[in-house]
């Protein structure tokens, strides 16, 4: 891995401990709050990397429209969803429910 995107999964990783819990972000508003607009898919691949890593709560993080696509990256198959529910947020058909209410911006709340 360059030293680029080590730098990269672990500027993704300090955002996503911000995420507060009982809410969500996108792949792509993390990727745009590090000026990377356009990388979302590297900060998926940030997060796949993540796993074995403590305190990262990945689990956060969904598609721009709420669904759970990284839900095949956990240890069990439910086990993103099972997450977000302990922290209140409800899913329906691997979506988030009330995805806009529970959305966190990086860029405007780490201002």
């Amino acid at each position: 891995m360059s030293e680029g995107k080590k730098n990269f999964f672990e500027d993704v990783y300090e955002v996503v401990k911000l995420i507060p819990e009982g809410r969500v972000t996108s792949y792509g508003a993390i990727a745009s709050y590090l000026g990377s607009k356009g990388s979302a898919r590297m900060v998926g691949w940030a997060l796949i990397a993540s796993h074995p890593l403590t305190r990262i709560p990945a689990h956060r993080v969904v598609n721009r429209v709420g669904m759970l696509t990284g839900k095949q990256h956990f240890e069990q198959p439910n086990a993103m969803q099972e997450n977000l529910e302990k922290e209140g947020i409800k899913v329906k058909n691997d979506q988030v429910v009330e995805f806009e209410k529970l959305f966190w911006d990086p860029a405007r709340e780490l201002l």
